[in-house]
């Protein structure tokens, strides 16, 4: 049986999820998953973008992970886009996400399309329907926030927390990140951990832990490493 997640002295587990689920990513992912359960954590929430060439065998091992408890969420379709749409977009693109945040580039409309399609694959390859979407690089983008409730997504997570789609209410949840695979980005990434940190801490909030596939071959694996080695005792400390 797989060990449940330690709680943090907020009473809440750590929500960890791993991101870019994709089909060249899953021995990546493999050996993440297996570093986390050494750690004691339990279910992971597995961010899979669908629109790319699966093959019969890797859908089956996201069934298998599935079913040892791991949960699957939507994550975009394919993880890049075409085009820069607008100014904000083009900042955006600059400082955070690079060619990945989809929903940037399309209108309200084109994003309920994306998500409707994103929720349809995994019915469509005998997967269980995912409750949580993730757009790429935290961006829901222009959708309004009353239209979520007409989406097939139960709730939406963005860069500062969580969205209830039937209500529209946005959660606070303070969340780290690891993926620092330049030297001008370790800087900014560690003060955001550190505000974070800080944020669940003082309001006694959960953290959300946000892995990508390569992390720990990145400029902060240390940090990320001694975060997992946390894990078993109190995921507060240490991040």
């Amino acid at each position: 049986m797989k060990p449940e997640r330690e709680t943090t002295p907020t009473g809440a587990s750590p929500i960890v999820s791993i991101h870019d689920v994709m089909p060249d990513t899953m021995d990546s992912v493999a050996d993440l998953l297996s570093l986390l359960t050494g750690h004691g954590v339990g279910s992971v929430d597995l961010l899979v973008v669908p629109g790319l060439d699966w093959r019969t065998d890797q859908i089956e091992r996201l069934l298998d992970w599935s079913r040892s408890g791991h949960r699957l969420a939507g994550h975009g379709w394919t993880h890049r886009i075409s085009r820069i749409r607008g100014p904000w977009h083009r900042l955006h693109s600059l400082l955070i996400s690079r060619d990945v945040a989809e929903h940037l580039a399309l209108d309200a409309d084109g994003i309920a399309d994306l998500v409707t399609r994103c929720h349809a694959w995994f019915g469509d390859h005998g997967l269980p329907a995912p409750t949580l979407y993730v757009p790429p690089a935290w961006a829901l983008g222009a959708i309004p926030r009353h239209r979520l409730s007409a989406l097939p997504f139960d709730r939406y997570e963005v860069f500062t927390g969580l969205i209830d789609a039937a209500s529209g209410r946005w959660r606070p949840v303070p969340m780290l990140g690891y993926e620092a695979d330049t030297i001008w980005r370790v800087g900014p990434v560690r003060v955001w951990n550190a505000l974070n940190h800080g944020h669940a801490r003082f309001w006694r909030t959960p953290l959300r832990v946000a892995i990508h596939p390569h992390d720990l071959s990145y400029r902060l694996a240390g940090d990320l490493r001694r975060v997992i080695a946390t894990f078993g005792r109190d995921v507060s400390v240490q991040a």
